[in-house]
């Protein structure tokens, strides 16, 4: 059977029932969500969520970072990436919701490569704000394509290729034709995120991704000439666009080769320190400790991860501030009760269970 009249969304009926993040009162709650969203699997029905009262107002980058302190050791977020097409910038947020009755208290994104995808990148930044309207963070992923080829591409050769020692060395020396051509498809994006920006959205702005690994042509370079010199490159440029509402998020992958700092462009060039979990299933104690040596008390996460944070990772590594789970991931390699266990688990905030710290500027 299908209801399609508007009801209460199922988050919110665990809301009315644990008004606040208290431990005791969000676990009995979400006990009877478990309950309910079982019975709606059983019986097939389709909820219509409603809209969420508990909207985000204009805030500020700085407003995101200092929520991310607040709940370090005590909460963690959980994140849900949305890859191409753009033309469906939710459609794995919306899995979420119909595995958990939740949406995901961080909206992920990608400014993406294909020519058909950056057409329609004002789909992605549309959405972008509906999340940030609703509740819930938002982070945007950059798979762009090599400044030595065309300014659109396949993922194949184009955002997964490599380039050469020399060529590298031109991206990252002022003046020269690669450089140029670096700060021109920066400023292509400008645009989009100066959009949000005019929207009161700060932005988790994670590009140069996995930057100790090589199959991306922006990686696997340590050192100050190296991948980090590109990242600062990155940055300064955007900052003299006035993009103050970007939270600079730096990432490695949990490679076991570490050396993860020699990757680092800087206190002052980073907001967030991340890691993406997909050589293991879970950080390991090694990964989590060296993580946190690098961030020294700035907020850390998992950006990237296939499986679903279980209970062992989520009261054992209790500093990570939140998580997300890639798109297609999170039907392929995980079980309805294991994302449900992650979305009902009493450390775990969903959308419409953050609350960022006032005033808002």
């Amino acid at each position: 059977m299908h209801h399609t009249h508007p009801r209460p969304t199922l988050g919110a009926l665990v809301r009315a029932a644990a008004p606040g993040p208290d431990g005791g009162g969000r676990r009995a709650a979400r006990v009877v969500l478990a309950v309910i969203v079982a019975a709606a699997a059983v019986l097939a029905v389709t909820f219509v969520p409603a809209p969420r009262a508990e909207a985000f107002p204009p805030s500020s980058k700085r407003d995101v970072i200092s929520y991310l302190h607040s709940i370090t050791g005590r909460y963690v977020v959980s994140g849900q990436h949305n890859k191409e097409p753009a033309s469906l910038p939710s459609q794995y947020t919306r899995q979420v919701y119909e595995v958990t009755g939740q949406y995901p208290g961080l909206w992920g994104g990608d400014l993406m490569f294909r020519a058909e995808d950056i057409a329609d990148r004002q789909r992605v930044v549309d959405q972008a704000k509906i999340e940030w309207s609703h509740g819930s963070l938002v982070t945007l992923t950059w798979h762009a394509c090599t400044p030595t080829g065309p300014s659109t591409c396949e993922f194949e050769g184009g955002v997964k290729t490599n380039i050469s020692d020399a060529q590298f060395t031109q991206l990252v020396t002022g003046g020269t034709a690669l450089n140029a051509e670096w700060k021109r498809r920066l400023d292509a994006v400008v645009p989009y995120l100066r959009q949000l920006k005019d929207a009161g959205v700060p932005v988790l702005f994670r590009p140069l991704h996995e930057m100790n690994e090589s199959w991306n042509w922006w990686g696997g370079r340590p050192g100050p000439d190296g991948s980090r010199k590109l990242y600062q490159i990155t940055r300064d440029h955007l900052a003299g666009k006035g993009l103050d509402n970007l939270i600079w998020v730096w990432n490695v992958q949990d490679n076991p080769a570490g050396g993860w700092a020699d990757y680092y462009p800087g206190l002052s060039y980073v907001d967030v320190v991340s890691l993406d979990a997909w050589y293991k299933s879970y950080p390991s104690a090694a990964d989590y400790g060296q993580i946190q040596r690098i961030a020294g008390g700035k907020p850390i996460a998992i950006s990237e991860m296939g499986k679903v944070p279980d209970a062992a990772l989520l009261e054992g590594q209790t500093r990570w501030s939140y998580f997300m789970v890639w798109s297609e991931h999170l039907r392929g390699n995980n079980t309805n009760a294991e994302i449900q266990n992650a979305y009902f688990h009493p450390r775990v905030l969903n959308q419409g269970e953050l609350d960022l710290p006032g005033p808002r500027t």
